[in-house]
């Protein structure tokens, strides 16, 4: 006889609200509350993210091209990463217990939920982005690009080299704005709630939409700040991502509210 798996109700989704920029401070507030209440989590999260672009760039090592385009492609893989700093902060919302088993527990039990769905999403758009980033390397540099240029950076400052940065850059940040559409609300949500991940992304997207102009300001803080946090070897993002992360959650609280 087969045995049945309980699977719980699917949820109803929640109403898209209206963002403003003094909540996009007063996140920014919170997330920096919730790294100070408990950091361990935080330091942890955010280390394994640190070490996931060093070895990056170790794979790159002796290609510019490629550090270039994981470098400037290694953000999009963030959300995903801040799964489990969403957790953290639900449970310090709620006043559940905030210990290692149960944190880490939550996260392990999500791989059978809807958040793969969402990893499996962000690392083909990631994978995409790369190989387009390679495309454009190969197009704007042209003939350029046979020579060794691994121990020369002088031609990333000739005309050429510039026109490549800005088309990299500008396409990056277009690819880079459609993640965040997709992703700053699904995750939180998925993490939630029961929804399936389609729904979630078109409400994410939702979100975005209605409130562009704050959502923009949003993203430009994100993309400010991962980069500063890039610069020193990657090891900013031990103190960015989590209070990012934390902040996230709570935007993701006043974007949307549940239905009387």
């Amino acid at each position: 006889m087969t045995k049945l798996v309980d699977t719980p109700p699917a949820s109803q989704l929640p109403l898209v609200g209206t963002v403003t920029v003094n909540d996009i401070f007063a996140s920014l507030r919170a997330g920096i509350h919730d790294f100070r209440r408990a950091p361990q989590f935080g330091l942890f999260f955010s280390a394994v993210y640190v070490v996931i672009g060093f070895a990056m760039v170790m794979l790159g090592a002796g290609h510019v091209s490629w550090v270039l385009a994981t470098s400037l492609g290694f953000p999009l893989a963030a959300p995903f990463a801040a799964v489990g700093l969403y957790e953290v902060s639900r449970r310090l919302e709620s006043g559940q217990p905030l210990a290692w088993p149960e944190v880490l527990g939550v996260v392990w039990q999500e791989r059978t939920r809807q958040i793969p769905w969402m990893g499996a999403i962000i690392v083909i758009y990631f994978l995409f982005w790369t190989f387009l980033a390679h495309m454009l390397f190969a197009l704007t540099m042209g003939l350029s690009v046979v020579r060794n240029i691994s121990s020369s950076y002088e031609m990333f400052f000739t005309s050429t080299g510039l026109t490549m940065i800005a088309v990299e850059l500008a396409v990056g940040a277009v690819l880079a704005f459609l993640l965040f559409s997709m992703t700053v609300v699904s995750l939180p949500l998925l993490l939630e709630k029961e929804v399936d991940f389609v729904s979630a992304m078109l409400l994410s997207i939702k979100v975005v939409a209605s409130n562009l102009a704050v959502m923009l300001i949003w993203a430009a803080i994100i993309a400010v700040l991962s980069l500063i946090a890039l610069a020193p070897a990657f090891l900013g993002l031990m103190v960015v991502l989590p209070v990012l992360g934390h902040a996230t959650w709570h935007l993701y609280r006043r974007a949307l509210y549940d239905p009387v």
